[in-house]
């Protein structure tokens, strides 16, 4: 894999320059792919849907896509992934529920690296079981961009919780790695993507996962996923919304009241940052009334939890995840 951005390559800056991207890479796909089939893992993420999008324009039903869902990812997501792909784009999409296999291995781990290695090699053998099964499949289609390639030597770990298979022994479909984010959301919206999918922010390969800190609970992680979509609903209301935002459920409960009896309930963790390259990142104000509806509706509907928090932690000392 060439490491260099083309000098030559014009930077997408608008719509017009993100079709005529598209048009020249539907033709390089044809010439490079012909008749053959194509896999894809198609995590739902910004990067492999626009792959996703692109492969689909330039060889329809020859790209076979693959969504597994190992139950860490957040309300909704793979229910959109089968409306957009499967229902509406018409794509070949195989879809796997993984998530008691995930769950069942995930049982008692606490380690935060331990975990991402599990949730690595599950969806690699997840992924792996479901390619065997298509045939006659000779190229890997994969979501990597630019800056996987500058800061991560090639392989693109982040997007698929440690990278696909290399004995898979295919060859590779890139047609977005020499694209910024940016660019990306841009070409995204071009083959008419909807923008709550092209506009998605970062979400961690290992999903929920390692925002359920500690060892994995399917009730803590159920807490956690209904609350993530409220804070993500209140947060997306303001005017200036941050970089990203989202919330942790820590394995820890402290004493509530309901019914007037006392309880142990978990909190809940509100963080929102800004940042440029997060490397570094800075906390924005959020409206004391936003928290305060977030917070009731939190709490009055999100069982088992008892208190919210608001991280005001600045990047360093604290990290933008928990784990």
């Amino acid at each position: 894999m060439n490491d260099i951005r083309p000098e030559t390559m014009q930077r997408i800056a608008n719509t017009e320059l993100a079709k005529e991207f598209i048009d020249e890479q539907v033709t390089l796909i044809q010439n490079q792919v012909g008749d053959n089939k194509v896999l894809l893992a198609l995590s739902g993420g910004v990067d492999s849907s626009v792959v996703a999008a692109l492969l689909l324009k330039a060889i329809g039903k020859n790209l076979v896509c693959v969504h597994v869902n190992h139950g860490l990812l957040r309300k909704g997501e793979s229910e959109q992934v089968i409306q957009v792909f499967e229902k509406e784009l018409g794509a070949n999409l195989i879809y796997v529920d993984a998530t008691d296999r995930f769950l069942e291995a995930l049982k008692d781990i606490s380690d935060p690296e331990e975990k991402r290695k599990i949730i690595g090699k599950i969806f690699i053998d997840v992924f792996d079981e479901e390619a065997s099964k298509v045939e006659d499949v000779h190229f890997l289609a994969q979501g990597t961009i630019y800056p996987d390639i500058t800061e991560s030597k090639g392989v693109k770990a982040h997007h698929n919780v440690g990278g696909l298979p290399a004995e898979m022994k295919m060859e590779l479909v890139e047609p977005i790695k020499y694209l910024y984010k940016d660019e990306v959301r841009i070409v995204g919206t071009a083959l008419g993507l909807p923008d709550n999918m092209v506009y998605r922010q970062p979400f961690p390969g290992p999903g929920l996962g390692v925002r359920c800190v500690g060892a994995i609970t399917r009730d803590r992680l159920e807490a956690l996923r209904e609350a993530d979509a409220i804070v993500r609903e209140e947060i997306e209301k303001l005017v200036n919304i941050p970089w990203q935002y989202f919330c942790v459920i820590p394995d820890f409960q402290s004493t509530g009241i309901k019914n007037d009896k006392r309880y142990m309930g978990w909190s809940v963790i509100i963080r929102t940052v800004n940042t440029v390259d997060a490397v570094t990142a800075t906390v924005p104000e959020i409206p004391f009334s936003t928290l305060t509806i977030i917070r009731d509706r939190i709490i009055s509907t999100v069982d088992g939890v008892n208190r919210v928090l608001w991280d005001i932690s600045e990047k360093p000392i604290s990290t933008i995840e928990y784990e």
